[in-house]
């Protein structure tokens, strides 16, 4: 597991969801930006109840920027391309404080 930040635009929108023992999280896509120009899909869960309000109030291709543990993946695409992937569980959203 990798500790990072991700920087990206939401794909769609946040989904709320409940666990087998009760337990609030919430889910999205996020669609990330390469230096090449290509994007990586970076699939994003969260228990924290800051981040999970802050996400639903996000729609789609909206920016936003979390900090958690990532794990790299790898998928194959439709016409059998193998492509890079993230799942990243948020634990903190960045967001810019600014002055009064």
């Amino acid at each position: 597991m990798i500790d990072g930040i991700v920087a990206g635009r939401m794909y769609g929108v946040a989904e709320t969801r409940s666990g087998q023992s009760g337990s609030v999280y919430v889910t999205c896509k996020l669609k990330v930006a390469t230096d090449e120009g290509d994007t990586i899909m970076c699939n994003v869960i969260t228990f924290q109840q800051s981040v999970r309000s802050a996400l639903m109030a996000l729609g789609d291709g909206e920016s936003v920027c979390l900090s958690g543990a990532l794990t790299p993946k790898v998928w194959t695409d439709k016409q059998g391309n193998t492509r890079p992937a993230i799942d990243l569980i948020a634990h903190a959203i960045l967001n810019v404080q600014r002055g009064q």
